[in-house]
């Protein structure tokens, strides 16, 4: 079985565009790359269904059948008991998206009870995302699985660090971006060391919401400096065409492929493609 490349985007302060970086740059990968990539939404607010324009109404099993053992078949959460043949630790519960080669994942609010659902009886419930994976072999389709993080640390923040081997991190140029890269830096250490996952690094530190303004160049000269090797190459500003096109359910690709905003996010995802563990940066063109 092969092994996909497990990348989280994912930062504790909400609003970092990192939704809108997953479904892109998964677009992007499978329409001009040939890449097979599955994106799994682990935020229980479930927009990356919503921005790919898969009908959320419709999926019986949604990524919180990744985390339970057993279903509750609660219809008020858009859940059902599982059937005779359906194994939820081994059948992966995804939806095919309008783009071949593209499949999601998606979340509803149920994935947000998941800490209330725990088993006491689970010596490692952060694992279960992991294990979930690990024992699916359609996993092996796959050449990367994007995970769409929630914005808060807490137990669904851990299942994804412990299931992913790389991180991308959006940082929006405000001026709580520092402390937001901060808290990220000591989480990751902290799952490396806690966790025995010793392979976890950020692959990618992106600039977003980029505007021509003091503060913003400042902010930015400051990740340069604490990232100098994981610093993306391109910034990403304010496009209102990817807007329009997450309103519609399309990627910028389908949507305005030659607006400006479809440009940042194909340098983004080729930088992307480029930083493979074992790559070398200074090889990048």
């Amino acid at each position: 079985m092969l092994n996909p490349r497990r990348i989280a985007f994912i930062n504790e302060k909400g609003g970092s565009a990192k939704t809108t970086l997953v479904a892109n740059l998964a677009a992007y990968l499978t329409l001009r790359r040939g890449r097979r990539v599955l994106g799994i939404d682990m935020d229980p607010q479930g927009q990356l269904g919503k921005v790919l324009g898969v009908d959320q109404r419709t999926p019986s099993r949604t990524a919180i059948d990744l985390l339970l053992d057993t279903l509750l078949g609660d219809p008020g959460l858009d859940r059902r008991p599982a059937g005779p043949d359906e194994q939820p630790s081994s059948v992966l519960p995804t939806l095919r998206t309008r783009i071949p080669g593209l499949d999601v994942i998606v979340a509803n609010k149920s994935l947000g009870l998941f800490p209330a659902w725990q088993d006491g009886d689970d010596p490692d419930p952060t694992g279960r995302l992991a294990r979930a994976l690990e024992s699916a072999p359609a996993i092996g389709r796959y050449d990367f699985v994007f995970f769409d993080a929630p914005p808060s640390f807490g137990p669904l923040t851990l299942n994804v660090l412990r299931a992913a081997t790389e991180v991308v991190v959006p940082v929006p140029l405000t001026y709580l971006a520092l402390d937001g890269c901060a808290e990220m830096v000591r989480t990751i250490a902290t799952v490396r060391e806690r966790y025995d996952h010793p392979g976890l690094r950020i692959t990618m530190v992106v600039p977003t919401f980029y505007r021509r303004t003091k503060l913003a160049q400042e902010i930015l000269e400051k990740l340069k400096k604490r990232f100098p090797k994981e610093i993306a190459q391109s910034v990403v500003g304010y496009h209102v065409k990817i807007d329009e096109a997450q309103s519609r359910g399309l990627s910028i690709f389908e949507y305005a492929p030659r607006d400006r905003g479809a440009q940042a996010m194909a340098e983004l995802a080729e930088e992307l493609e480029l930083r493979a563990p074992g790559a070398r940066l200074e090889d990048m063109p």
